[in-house]
């Protein structure tokens, strides 16, 4: 019987949800606290009982991220991987990614200091959408729509002690419905599918500010953007976030490596924490 490591460092609903259920499976599951692992170049895997699959389900991108180099350099089987976290966790390199591979995307835009901001912005004009290359849960995610607005964000960010500040990340406002879309991935299929609504005076459709899900029916079209999206950053287990544009159609704006799936699990379907372990399992094996 496969054995299921779970690794955090704040456990949430997810990390409650995949243990119960590998548990109740009778997997053995372990859930390590990534706070308490320390490893070293002269470490060898069997100097670790972290079993056969490790879940890597951080919450801090850099410590998910360079634990999971540290893990694989061991030999261990991480999902999602190093390579797929470090993409996903980093808007710029998604952006870039996506576009390699010809996927619909909002019109975005990265300057490197306060001044190509401003002159970017001259020539893009308003409004725009101000985002940090690294980031979740909509922090630090602004509508621009005046210089004035521009010109302050800039100067708090220009005196912030983050080097990746001084990055500027910067996408067209989408003329959308009050809703985004999240697809859950999980290896070549799409599991779960939901709408968020922002929540009243609020602009984000993050669930951790208030927002609500629906369950959404999986066009072929959503489908094939979604896989496609999930495939030009590595595969995995992914959350796939799209905007609904009156003109284009659907964008995809984001890919979460390591995704919540409370809000989902409410009115999907699909039982999402038993097919990311059936994933996991199968991955296991090859």
């Amino acid at each position: 019987m496969a054995e299921l490591c779970i690794i955090y460092d704040k456990i949430r609903f997810e990390e409650k949800e995949l243990y119960d259920k590998a548990s109740k499976r009778g997997l053995n599951t372990r859930l390590i606290d990534a706070k308490s692992i320390s490893i070293g170049t002269n470490n060898k895997k069997d100097d670790f009982d972290l079993g056969d699959i490790v879940l890597q389900r951080s919450i801090s991108h850099y410590r998910g991220l360079y634990l999971t180099a540290c893990l694989e350099f061991l030999g261990f089987l991480a999902i999602n991987s190093f390579k797929v976290g470090e993409i996903c966790g980093n808007k710029l390199l998604t952006s870039i990614k996506l576009a390699k591979e010809n996927i619909p995307t909002p019109t975005t835009h990265f300057a490197f200091s306060s001044e190509s901001l401003s002159n970017l912005i001259r020539k893009t004009g308003f409004p725009i959408v101000v985002k940090p290359i690294v980031g979740s849960w909509g922090r630090g995610v602004f509508p621009l729509r005046d210089s004035e607005t521009a010109n302050m964000i800039a100067e708090l960010r220009e005196e912030d002690d983050n080097p990746l500040s001084r990055i500027y990340y910067i996408q067209e406002m989408i003329k959308r419905p009050p809703r985004d879309l999240r697809c859950i991935v999980v290896g070549d299929r799409v599991v779960a599918a939901v709408y968020r609504y922002s929540a009243e005076k609020e602009w984000r459709t993050n669930v951790a500010r208030g927002g609500r899900t629906e369950e959404a029916y999986i066009t072929k079209e959503l489908e094939d953007i979604t896989l496609k999206a999930a495939k030009a950053v590595g595969g995995g287990v992914l959350g796939v976030d799209l905007m609904e544009d009156d003109v284009r159609g659907l964008l995809v704006h984001e890919i979460n490596s390591t995704v919540e799936f409370h809000g989902a699990s409410k009115v999907a379907r699909t039982d999402i924490a038993n097919t990311i372990i059936d994933y996991s399992i199968d991955a296991a094996k090859k």
